[in-house]
């Protein structure tokens, strides 16, 4: 187990005051697998996850976690929305198998996001599903789906791409048009730069995403590492420093170092 004393030492070493701690227990839910008992484990990680954010109350959020596709998604909802330990949801589209061209998929999601969006209940989620994944997609996210929260802050991870490195700019671009725009549909849209940066990031790179992140409003920016500790990406001190290499303003840095997620406040 990964723990939350594990987390906050690191946060420490980077300054980093607070934190989202994300659950994956949508990974039970992935139908490439078999799970017994399906629903049960993706309570228990979720209820697990909540138990270690309640030992750091002030320096970690909770983001409880499933597969929106499955029958007992707003079930779980319901059930971690009551939980003090979680401040929103996270989902994971291409871990969860969604598609958001076909139409089933996409009125469950939107069925998962109306929900959240009652219970003003934040949703961080990850768009990228596979090499495939593009405008098309992102349009159809852009479209169909985030006009069912528009109440709620939405934080779309690692710049509509998956880490390490960027590289879904024509996903990303809708976005990040849309916000240039002023497109009410992005009112309370969030992005977060999870490992979208390392150092190995080649220069071409690091000027295009610096140009994208200002065309999406630096205000809208969120650091993140995407870490878990121990296992995986930059830890959060090594990944600010990775960010660092972006061809930004000092006064560009100290604005998204400073930003505060709306879960957080």
């Amino acid at each position: 187990a990964i723990t939350a004393e594990q987390l906050v030492a690191e946060m420490d070493a980077a300054s980093v005051k607070r934190a989202a701690v994300l659950s994956v227990a949508f990974w039970f839910g992935n139908p490439r697998r078999k799970v017994e008992d399906e629903y049960a484990k993706v309570r228990a990680e979720n209820d697990w996850v909540a138990g270690q954010v309640a030992r750091y109350r002030d320096r970690l959020v909770g983001f409880c976690s499933f597969n929106p596709l499955k029958d007992y998604a707003v079930e779980e909802l319901d059930r971690c929305a009551k939980n003090a330990s979680f401040k929103g949801l996270k989902l994971h589209v291409g871990n969860s198998r969604v598609d958001v061209l076909n139409p089933e998929h996409v009125e469950k999601l939107r069925t998962v996001f109306r929900a959240a969006n009652e219970k003003r209940f934040p949703i961080l989620i990850h768009l990228w599903t596979s090499v495939k994944y593009g405008r098309e997609e992102a349009e159809a996210f852009l479209n169909k789906v985030l006009p069912a929260a528009p109440d709620i802050p939405v934080q779309i991870a690692h710049m509509a791409a998956s880490g390490p490195n960027y590289h879904s700019d024509d996903a990303f671009e809708v976005y990040a048009n849309a916000a240039a725009n002023n497109d009410p549909r992005m009112k309370n849209v969030f992005v977060d730069v999870a490992s979208m940066v390392t150092s190995n990031t080649p220069p071409e790179t690091l000027t295009l995403v610096a140009r994208r992140l200002r065309q999406v409003g630096l205000r809208r920016v969120l650091f993140a590492s995407d870490r878990s500790p121990g296992f995986g990406n930059e830890s959060p001190k090594d990944a600010w420093a990775a960010f660092r290499r972006l061809p930004l303003t000092e006064k560009e840095f100290r604005t998204v170092a400073e930003n505060v997620a709306p879960y957080m406040r």
